[in-house]
């Protein structure tokens, strides 16, 4: 886990701010997925399952742990010009401390685990009131 923020100039950004509720982790999936379509890595491609599930984790950490009643919760796609794609899921808790899973029959809490095997690096930052957690991934040439 890089703890680290740095993002160079985007060549593309969706930033979007959903509910804080199962509803809105879903949708920010089917956002990704759409998004990633236009722009050139279709549904059925490595990077667009790649990236639609780091948000489905991220989404989801930011619905069951993040969640601050009346706050939502904001996702962000940037594609990066070196042909990477830099995911941010972003809520209003401000509390930086993740859990991993610890307990092999734990039932939950490997969400981030998976996390770290998706993505070439990942971290965590502030984000005014909350906190920022980052994925990136890189893109095939191929799924253009």
């Amino acid at each position: 886990m890089n703890a680290e923020i740095t993002t160079p100039t985007p060549t593309a950004t969706l930033t979007q701010r959903l509910s804080p509720t199962p509803r809105g982790a879903r949708l920010a999936r089917r956002l990704t997925a759409h998004q990633l379509t236009a722009w050139g890595h279709p549904y059925d491609t490595d990077a667009n399952r790649t990236a639609q599930q780091l948000v489905a984790e991220l989404a989801a950490n930011a619905v069951t742990h993040g969640r601050v009643p009346g706050r939502d919760f904001e996702l962000r796609l940037t594609l990066l010009p070196e042909g990477a794609l830099r995911i941010e899921v972003s809520d209003a808790r401000g509390d930086r401390q993740l859990r991993f899973v610890t307990e092999p029959d734990a039932e939950g809490g490997r969400g981030l685990l998976l996390v770290s095997l998706l993505a070439r690096t990942w971290g965590v930052a502030e984000w005014g009131v909350g906190k920022t957690v980052w994925a990136e991934i890189a893109l095939k040439q191929a799924d253009r």
